[in-house]
């Protein structure tokens, strides 16, 4: 795995920051549970209302923790005054997720100037403790240059 140094010393802060702003990670009850340069992590336990039919974690949920993750992961290596945005990705679902525990895994693969790769694990802690593999997403984000997250909350 590569080692990256961030540009910014405090990218740890700027990710906290922006990930509070997230409505959606509050909606779901996700958390930060790892950040460093390259790589950041994204924890859900378990609701019912996250789940679809079979009582499994939603997919949608599976997807939108690994957006994340990756996306933050990224932005772990972008300058203090940009952003980051998901450009494209693709999800393999695995195994159904059904525990008690989503647990996303950002990795950047490539940190350029404009467009960064990141690949991401997704993992579900089931009710005996152990982990499996349940979702692998390859994901392409672009960095835009000297535009500061909008910390209002609106968008526009």
């Amino acid at each position: 795995m590569s080692v990256f140094a961030p540009r910014d010393p405090s990218y740890a802060a700027r990710v906290r920051d922006s990930f509070a702003r997230q409505g959606i990670m509050g909606l779901i009850g996700a958390r930060l549970t790892r950040i460093e340069p390259g790589l950041v992590e994204i924890a859900v336990p378990y609701r019912k209302d996250l789940s679809q039919q079979h009582g499994f974690f939603h997919a949608g949920v599976t997807g939108t923790i690994a957006d994340s993750a990756g996306g933050y992961a990224a932005y772990t290596l972008f300058p203090e005054d940009s952003s980051v945005l998901t450009t494209e990705y693709k999800i393999n679902l695995l195994a159904p997720a059904d525990g008690r525990m989503l647990r996303a895994l950002g990795r950047v693969v490539r940190s350029g100037r404009t467009l960064s790769v990141c690949e991401v694990d997704v993992f579900v802690e089931r009710d005996d403790g152990t982990e499996r593999l349940c979702a692998r997403m390859l994901q392409t984000l672009i960095t835009l240059h000297g535009r500061a997250d909008d910390r209002t909350g609106r968008a526009g």
